[in-house]
């Protein structure tokens, strides 16, 4: 008996249109939860509710043939969108901030991984988004200031290559405030015009950060240029005009594909997970509802004196504050002088985060608040399968 191939994937197709659908629909009621559970003053999240979701799931899952590893793998991404999905609603009806349109600043052109985040961040909370791409750290953060954009997404650290220092010297010195922040999965793949044999390549485009995060790979080449980009952008396009076989770039799979470039490898990155953290600014600090979980980012200047940032630590330790960061820098004109930039798990309007400040702000020299935002840090809930 012969298959009918396209019969099936007919088939598939449309199971595949009815998936999106119920996709779409359920996410509109995890929207509607939102405004329940502020009715009722509960947290956005519940994690013992979920618990019960995934235990729930993997015993249907199992008695139609689905293992409890897909149905965990499947559900842990829809559970993390409903619930980013949620606290951006919240959050835009408390500050009244998701307008129709969104004017954004960002690193670089179409196809970055800077334009990537943006996109994924700005989905939830604007109808229209503003592209303004930037060649500069400096210029987006100037683009916020001026007003020609209302926000600004600005890489901070990343799994591999570690903190990206310029960003934090420029949050020493501006007055904007953070007011989001996202992480963003990193594939670092090779990309050149279709038909280029790795033999024969001589130049390799690429941002100093993509550079040093694919470091491992880099040193394995031999008679290889390294061109350092504004952005993963500029190295496409750099590719693409050049039209030489010898040119590539690292960069994205996806944002390759805009520049019309093939993929030559992949998995270059020296970790294999490869994660950027990055951070929304605005001219204006925002409140951040108490259902949701918070961060705040200061920084603060301890002076010199022996056991100075030892007790600023400890200052957070006896208010109940957990740290989620600690980055030193160097203050400019002081030399080995360092200001810290601190990351901690607490909301601004906290009584506890309030008499901290106040404390640190008598035994420091220096401290000022970066920004108070929801954290998205949605840890995958995780049950034991066998127990269901």
């Amino acid at each position: 008996m012969s298959i009918d191939l396209d019969h099936i994937r007919q088939q598939i197709s449309s199971t595949d249109k009815d998936l999106l659908q119920l996709l779409a629909t359920r996410r509109q009621l995890a929207l509607s939860v939102a405004d329940a559970k502020l009715a009722q003053n509960k947290p956005i999240r519940d994690q013992k509710r979920e618990e019960e979701l995934l235990v729930s799931l993997i015993e249907r899952g199992k008695a139609l043939g689905l293992d409890a590893q897909y149905v965990t793998k499947i559900y842990h991404v829809i559970i993390e969108d409903s619930v980013l999905q949620q606290q951006a609603k919240v959050q835009g009806q408390l500050n009244g901030n998701n307008g129709p349109v969104c004017r954004v600043a960002f690193l670089g052109r179409q196809g970055s991984y800077s334009y990537w985040a943006t996109q994924k961040y700005f989905t939830r909370r604007a109808e229209k988004l503003i592209e303004i791409g930037c060649d500069s750290f400096n210029e987006i953060v100037q683009a916020v200031e001026t007003g020609h954009a209302d926000y600004a997404v600005l890489p901070i650290e990343n799994t591999s290559s570690g903190s990206i220092n310029e960003v934090y010297d420029l949050l020493q010195h501006t007055r904007l405030s953070i007011v989001g922040e996202l992480t963003h999965p990193i594939e670092h793949c090779l990309l050149g015009v279709e038909g280029t044999e790795l033999s024969k390549i001589r130049q390799i485009c690429a941002h100093p950060q993509v550079i040093a995060q694919c470091s491992n790979y880099l040193q394995g080449l031999s008679n290889v240029k390294i061109e350092y980009c504004d952005a993963s952008s500029d190295a496409f396009e750099r590719v693409r005009k050049a039209q030489d076989k010898s040119v590539v770039a690292i960069g994205g799979e996806e944002g390759g594909k805009l520049y019309g470039l093939a993929v030559l490898g992949r998995g270059l990155a020296n970790q294999k997970d490869n994660v950027s953290r990055f951070i929304v600014v605005a001219r204006k600090a925002i409140n951040v509802a108490k259902a949701i979980p918070a961060k705040t980012t200061f920084i603060m200047y301890t002076g010199q004196q022996p056991g100075a940032l030892v007790d600023a630590l400890t200052v957070l330790k006896q208010h109940g504050i957990s740290m989620g960061k600690l980055e030193s820098r160097p203050i400019p004109g002081n030399p080995w002088e360092e200001m810290f930039y601190v990351d901690v798990f607490a909301n601004l309007g906290d009584y506890a985060m309030t008499r901290a400040l106040d404390e640190l702000n008598r035994i420091t020299r220096f401290v000022k608040v970066l920004g108070c935002y929801p954290s998205e840090d949605i840890s995958p809930t995780i049950v034991n399968a066998d127990a269901s």
